[in-house]
């Protein structure tokens, strides 16, 4: 028959005991929880591209890869996005594209709160600092396939 001291092992960081307890919402394990940059980046992404005024992230080059990966059907949720994240803290970088006639303060001033916001509510981090770099204002129609220039004005 086994004593007391046999039916409790300790093994490494976890103390096993016979008999088993669930955790109740008031009770919590110890350990650690790591965030990967690329979730911090994807939750970002996507609140930028849900602020109205915002017409795509990312710069030239990356706007070009991103209609490929579109086309078949791999959009890169963290395209246009930086991101560094720490134990506690989070910093994100976005490149983005405005749709004229939106003011372009206005609308980065959204794409930061709602990016702060969504990281904060969705991981928990504290976001230090959203910078926001504007590159590009795009213009409707410009690259709609609607090109008025092509046709004939001359009947």
């Amino acid at each position: 028959m086994a004593t007391e001291d046999q039916k409790t092992t300790t093994a490494g960081r976890v103390d096993r005991t016979l008999e088993t307890r669930s955790l109740r919402g008031e009770e919590s394990a110890a350990g650690t929880t790591h965030i990967a940059d690329g979730v911090v980046a994807k939750v970002a992404g996507i609140a930028a591209r849900e602020v109205a005024g915002v017409h795509a992230l990312g710069g030239g080059g990356a706007r070009a890869f991103g209609a490929i990966r579109d086309a078949v059907n791999a959009t890169d949720l963290t395209q246009g996005v930086k991101v560094e994240v720490g134990d506690t803290q989070a910093a994100a970088d976005l490149t983005i594209v405005v749709e004229y006639p939106a003011r372009i303060q206005e609308v980065a001033g959204q794409v930061r709160a709602a990016v702060a916001g969504a990281i904060a509510r969705v991981t928990g981090l504290e976001v230090v600092e959203v910078n926001i770099d504007v590159n590009d204002v795009h213009i409707p129609g410009e690259d709609d396939g609607n090109d008025d220039e092509s046709e004939s004005r001359v009947s």
